[in-house]
């Protein structure tokens, strides 16, 4: 009998062809082992300038045929708001455990029997179910900034086939829209976007580089950054972007074409505010010590100190720098050096740093960096970006830096682990939202990661790269699909995060006290936090009461 019921709030549906349709907080993931669902019809609170998210999970103990979900206009007075969102959560595997290559498990981490976690969002018509599959249905509405304040409410109708039989399912979706505008975003936001998955977005055919369907695929990747709060775009491969040519033994030709095209459909479709230079340098060992090399035209890359590295970047430097000035854009540059330099290299980093404040003054220096002489790296990066687990260890360094006039953000990738928020497919979905509460929390103004659409790292069939230790989530938050990518529920959470951020600076510049009690409700430490759903809505609330006050 449990193997053919479902239960509702502690009522049991038995075997027959009763189609299951609960409306569920879209922050709960709804796993494939599930068969017990507490409906939660609440309304969303929202700001202007928001997106209000609903979720519903459709089974059946019969097989569902043409699953389909129409959505109704957000209604409030004479405002009519359209779904900007339906789709239908898809499930992806990550295998990656606690022990495995070194990870280290999170208390609050799940790791269900069938490894499958629920992150896809896809815009598709219509899915089919097998018996007892659950299936997560996500509507969305964006809230113009112009909406009038109060109650909406809107018709979500569910319909689809089972044994042969049409069925249909209508429920209502509320929303309570504050008089409270989301500001503009402040916060810098940067997802490492690869062009190595482009295939993957056109039938696993090869596209060239700098085609007209290179670019169309481009401005699908950008649209849904900027629409998910990216405003900071990191700009890769110098070498085919700028088509940096050797001429002879000491000079070099540098073409910027397809860089502005770059940048400019970045600034048109992307939302661009800042550009982060690709990376000058790597560490690699000379002589067995870590040190920095510098990729060049036709060589394997020459250590910093070499007169050869030193003859190129006094040629690239300026050039860059020439002509960011032509376009308008050095206000809006920053430059990368070295990712994660070790402590060991910090002298050659220096000497990197300082050519790039010869030849590009005003120009800042940005990095990830986590070591534990942070102030070595003092007076050569002006943007500092440390593992989110660093900051608990260098809280003062960091305030000085902020006093100094340099930024401070925080980055995310493989790591942290344990207890920290992160991307994980096997964190609570509400760590993720985090993210950007823990930026208000910490006093950063940025937030970076490395994996935005890194599909090519990927083990077949899996989300967890087990090669190189990656836990699943952490190389894509983005899916590819036919020229154009789904976005993920882990891209909602933080999108929200981003907007929940702004929300608390915003009542920060009316009270400070009450937006840290807010803040510290959810946020007990660095790595502590109250992953309550329920309790977090109520949070929220309180966040858009004080506001509206």
């Amino acid at each position: 009998m449990l193997a053919s019921a479902f239960l509702v709030a502690g009522c049991s549906y038995s075997v027959d062809n009763t189609v299951l349709c609960v409306q569920l907080d879209p922050l709960e993931k709804v796993y494939t082992e599930e068969s017990y669902f507490v409906e939660n019809p609440e309304t969303a609170a929202v700001a202007k300038g928001e997106t209000a998210t609903f979720q519903f999970v459709i089974r059946c103990v019969s097989p569902i045929e043409g699953l389909s979900v129409e959505a109704g206009n957000l209604t409030g007075g004479d405002r009519q708001i359209a779904a900007t969102l339906k789709a239908f959560v898809g499930y992806v595997r990550a295998g990656m455990h606690a022990g495995v290559k070194g990870q280290q498990q999170s208390k609050d981490a799940v790791y269900p029997v069938s490894d499958y976690y629920p992150d896809c969002l896809q815009e598709i018509a219509s899915v089919d179910l097998q018996p007892l599959q659950n299936q997560p249905v996500w509507v969305a509405y964006t809230i113009p900034r112009d909406a009038a304040a109060g109650d909406y409410a809107a018709t979500l109708t569910f319909t689809g086939k089972v044994n042969g039989k049409q069925f249909k399912i209508t429920k209502e979706v509320t929303a309570r829209v504050y008089p409270v505008t989301l500001p503009e975003q402040t916060l810098w936001v940067t997802n490492w976007f690869g062009t190595e998955g482009f295939s993957k977005m056109n039938g696993d055919q090869p596209v060239e580089p700098y085609s007209d369907r290179y670019w169309e695929l481009l401005t699908a990747i950008v649209n849904v950054m900027r629409d998910h709060g990216q405003n900071t775009y990191w700009i890769t491969d110098w070498f085919k972007l700028c088509d940096i040519q050797r001429t002879d033994e000491t000079n070099y030709s540098f073409d910027f074409t397809n860089f502005d095209r770059m940048v400019e459909l970045l600034i048109r479709e992307g939302g661009l505010k800042r550009i982060e230079g690709t990376h000058l340098s790597r560490w690699g060992q000379k002589g067995g010590d870590p040190y920095l090399i510098v990729d060049i035209p036709k060589t394997n890359g020459l250590t910093v100190d070499d007169s050869r590295a030193q003859n190129y970047l006094s040629q690239f430097l300026p050039a860059l720098y020439s002509h960011l000035k032509t376009k308008g854009w050095e206000k809006m540059y920053m430059q990368h050096i070295c990712d994660e330099p070790p402590e060991a290299i910090i002298p050659s980093y220096i000497r990197v740093a300082g050519l790039v404040k010869k030849h590009m003054p005003g120009i800042p220096v940005i990095d990830a960096i986590s070591v534990s002489d942070m102030p070595g790296f003092t007076n050569a990066v002006d943007v500092w970006v440390p593992l989110l687990s660093e900051h608990p260890n260098h809280i003062a360094f960091f305030r000085e830096r902020q006093a100094a006039g340099d930024e401070v953000w925080y980055y995310t990738c493989c790591a942290p682990q344990a207890n920290f928020a992160n991307r994980f497919l096997e964190l609570p979905l509400i760590q993720t939202r985090f993210l950007h509460w823990l930026n208000y929390y910490s006093g950063t103004t940025g937030y970076l990661h490395w994996g935005f659409n890194w599909w090519h790292f990927s083990m077949t069939g899996d989300a967890a790269c087990k090669s190189i230790s990656w836990p699943g989530g952490d190389a894509w938050v983005v899916y590819p699909a036919d020229g154009k990518v789904y976005t993920s529920i882990r891209l909602a959470a933080m999108r929200d995060g981003i907007a929940d951020y702004e929300l608390l600076k915003l009542l920060a510049q009316q009270s400070p006290e009450k937006a840290k009690q807010i803040t510290g409700e959810p946020i007990k430490d660095f790595d502590s936090y109250n992953n309550n759903v329920r309790a977090f809505r109520l949070t929220r609330l309180k966040l858009l009461e004080a506001l509206s006050n």
